[in-house]
Formats: C-alpha cells, sequence, structure tokens
C-alpha cells in the first residue's frame, strides 16, 4: 500500500484492467471541464490546478449567491421574532434542514427535526464525545474505530475513554486499505459501546463497509457512528440503508460554505442526550435555578446560528442534484484512473492506497523519493499547482504505514486533464530541482 510502483494495469487482474480500459476511454471526455466556470475562483484563475478539494471544495457561483441573497433579503435572527424578516429566515433554515435529510436518504416528514446544525464535522463528533459517550462508557467499556480515522474522529474518543476509564480499541487494514469483515468481529465485542469510523479516508480514498461494520456493533448492542466528511462529496448517501445511529458531515466539502457542518441522529438517541452547549434559544423554560431543554434540534442549537451558511448549504446541495451523482462518480473515477496512472508513469514517485484506482474516492496519495513532501508542495506552488502535504491530521495512520508524511492530490469533478497534466509538469520540474 506505500513505497511501490504502480505502472499502468501492470498490477490488476483482467477484470481490473478492462475497468481500467473502460475509464482511461472516458478520459477523452476530460480535456476541459464543463463545470469550471460555474465556481468563480476557477474561472478567474485558469492558471490554477486546484488539487485539494479534499480539504475545502471550491463554491459555486449559486452557493456565493445564495449567502450574499440571504443577506440582502431576508437578514434577521431566526426563530426568534414574529416580524416578516425573522419568519422569512425560520423558513429558509427549515427548508434547509428538511432538504439536508432528503439528500441522506431520509423520507420521512419528521425527519428534518433530527437534523443537527454545528460548524462542521469536528464540532458534530465532539459533540456525540462530550453530550453521548457519557451516557453509555463506563470503566472497562471499549469504543472501537479505526487507524485511519481523521483526528476528528479520534481525539475525541480518546478523551472519552479517558474520562469514562474506557479502553480505545484500533481496527487495521490490509495491504489494499481494506479492513476485513474478520478484523471488524476481531474487534468489536461485547464490551464495546461505540464504533464510530470514517466513511472514506482521507488519505487512502477507500470508503469503508460502514454498513457491515454497524451491523457487527448492532449485534453486540453497541451505537455506529460514521464521519462523512469525506463521503458525502463524492457519491449518494442513505443513512437508513447504512443503518448507522449518527452520521455528520461538513458543508465546506460538498461546495457550500465554511462553518456549517450537519450531525443526524436516531432521534430516540438524540431526545435522550443532554446538551452539549447551553444558552440561548436551547430551553424550554429557565428558573433562578432550574432548567429545561427544547425539543431536538434546537437543544443542540444554542446561540444564533450562521443563517445565511445553511441557506447557501441547501443551495450548495440543490447544485450537486443539477449534476447528479451519476455524473460526478464517472468523472471522478476517470479523473483518479488518469492521475494515477501518470503518476505511476514517473519512477521518483510512490503511490499510496489501493492498486485499483476504482478505490480511491477523488484522493491520490503520493510521495516523490527523497524529497520532503513539503518541499514537494512548496514548488508545486511556484508552477500554480495546489496540493496538500503533511500528516492529513491522519497521524497513526501514516505510522501505521511507515511514513511521517505525504502529498495528497485530491480532485473533483470540476477537475481536468489539464490540471494533471500541470500536477506531471509540476513534479518533473522537483526532481529536476533536486535531481538536475
Amino acid at each position: 500500500m506505500v513505497n511501490r510502483k504502480l505502472h499502468g494495469a501492470d498490477m490488476l487482474t483482467d477484470a481490473g484492467r478492462a475497468e481500467w480500459e473502460t475509464r482511461n476511454a472516458r478520459a477523452s471526455a476530460l480535456a476541459t471541464s464543463p463545470y469550471k466556470s460555474d465556481f468563480p475562483l476557477l474561472a478567474k484563475r485558469p492558471d490554477l490546478a486546484f488539487l485539494d478539494s479534499a480539504a475545502t471544495a471550491q463554491r459555486p457561483k449559486v452557493v456565493l449567491d445564495a449567502q450574499k441573497s440571504f443577506y440582502e433579503t431576508m437578514n434577521a435572527n431566526a426563530l426568534r421574532g414574529l416580524y416578516q424578516l425573522s419568519v422569512e429566515a425560520t423558513e429558509a433554515i427549515n427548508a434547509s434542514r428538511a432538504h439536508i435529510a432528503r439528500f441522506i436518504g431520509l423520507t420521512g416528514k419528521k425527519d428534518a427535526r433530527d437534523i443537527v446544525f454545528c460548524r462542521n464535522t469536528s464540532e458534530a463528533l465532539n459533540l456525540l464525545a462530550i453530550a453521548y459517550a457519557p451516557t453509555v462508557l463506563g470503566p472497562g467499556d471499549e469504543v472501537c474505530i479505526t487507524i485511519m480515522e481523521h483526528h476528528s474522529n479520534l481525539i475525541p474518543w480518546q478523551q472519552a475513554c479517558r474520562l469514562a476509564g474506557a479502553k480505545l480499541v484500533y481496527m487495521y487494514p490490509d495491504e489494499q486499505g481494506i479492513i476485513s469483515e474478520e478484523e471488524m468481529r476481531a474487534k468489536i465485542g461485547p464490551r464495546t459501546k461505540i464504533v464510530s469510523c470514517i466513511h472514506v479516508s482521507n488519505v487512502l480514498g477507500v470508503a469503508n463497509d460502514v454498513k457491515l461494520m454497524g451491523e457487527i456493533a448492532h449485534e453486540v448492542g453497541a451505537t455506529m457512528i460514521v464521519d462523512g466528511a469525506q463521503s458525502v462529496p463524492h457519491f449518494p448517501v442513505d443513512v437508513t440503508d447504512l443503518g448507522c445511529d449518527f452520521f455528520a458531515f461538513s458543508g465546506h466539502k460538498v461546495f457550500g460554505p465554511m462553518g456549517i457542518g450537519v450531525l443526524w441522529g436516531r432521534h430516540e438517541l438524540l431526545d435522550a442526550m443532554p446538551p452539549f452547549l447551553t444558552g440561548g434559544e436551547m430551553i424550554d423554560a429557565v428558573t433562578e435555578q432550574t432548567a429545561t431543554w427544547a425539543p431536538v434540534p434546537e437543544k443542540f442549537e444554542a446561540g444564533t446560528q450562521d443563517a445565511a451558511g445553511i441557506y447557501a448549504l441547501d443551495a450548495a446541495l440543490t447544485y450537486v442534484e443539477s449534476i447528479g451523482f451519476d455524473a460526478m462518480v464517472a468523472r471522478e473515477q476517470a479523473l483518479v484512473a488518469q492521475c494515477m496512472r501518470r503518476l505511476g508513469e514517473l519512477e521518483f514517485i510512490r503511490l499510496i492506497g489501493p492498486d485499483d484506482p476504482a478505490l480511491h474516492h477523488g484522493v491520490v496519495s503520493f510521495n516523490v523519493c527523497t524529497v520532503h513532501p513539503h518541499d514537494v508542495a512548496s514548488i508545486l506552488d511556484m508552477d500554480n499547482v495546489a496540493i496538500r502535504a503533511g500528516h492529513h491530521c491522519a497521524q497513526p495512520l501514516l505510522a501505521h504505514l511507515g511514513i511521517d508524511s505525504c502529498c495528497r492530490a485530491s480532485l473533483a469533478f470540476y477537475n481536468d486533464s489539464s490540471d494533471i497534466d500541470r500536477l506531471v509538469d509540476g513534479l518533473n520540474h522537483v526532481w529536476s530541482m533536486f535531481h538536475g
């Protein structure tokens, strides 16, 4: 999975080679992007190869316009006023909540009430570690996660286990980044109270089988939590089909604004949890010495929310739906296959992650032999190529892989072949600077 070469289809099975060739055929349609003009930053910077969408995606004009429109046409504190502007702001938030519920596969009329707004996936997972974990964790209990977790889905559970006297247990992937059923069953056991797993690794790009993991968790009476920050932007998610108990994602990775995150949870679990933050709007009644809480979701949304951001996230999801995941997935898979093939042709590149491009959901991680990733990223920046370099908030995973840091090119449907060409040219430039 690391320190290896990938030369075209040489390392694939016959079936894998056929799929590789199919994706290469699709690549002929990748010469230009029909979507870049939708994104003002990309339209204004045709010289830029933006390959860092896993960190934050670009925003289409319709999202920027929606955020601006909220402030220009309905700027008021939602939920608190009986005048028209406040009513319109409240209705906009309610509509966004209902849209998000549908977007992640919820169809019931009451499901929108189980959508909780927060700042990002990190805050959503901290909410669960602080407000939910103490209701189920005690001394000797276990929380099970994977070694590939982003720190946002690792450190909160470290802290929760420390406070409860519980143990944090790790599942490990095989050489292709896959966590097997055997590994799941070996680590999820009678002491397990919580299983929390990243849906798609932000380093390997591989999608974990969280549905199977959830089934195993439920067999032992544990709760299943899914970090969907890297899955929601790349393929359809149906939390009902996944069978999870909680699901979190960030707006800024799915072409929405920064500062807006979403937590969904089964209503009975959210209802039984204490609040995460206290203050305005999350109460039912307050006396000098006591308080009672508002129902879900208000119980978890203390203070003034980013109403304009919520409104713009609604626009982002509408934009995604206008393109369709079928088109997005096909284009991203073709781009990833092309990127891996081109990088695999460079003798000084070591690819990281599964051999099969189809297992990489928008992410291609790699290293340049003998050159530190920070130097690689800095030199690429001189050529207007934007990638991410470092530990990617996944230090335990990198330690497991035997490396300290790596480079990551993360692609979205708005990229095209020219971005990959610039990346390859830039990497040749990096190599020539260090090795003549």
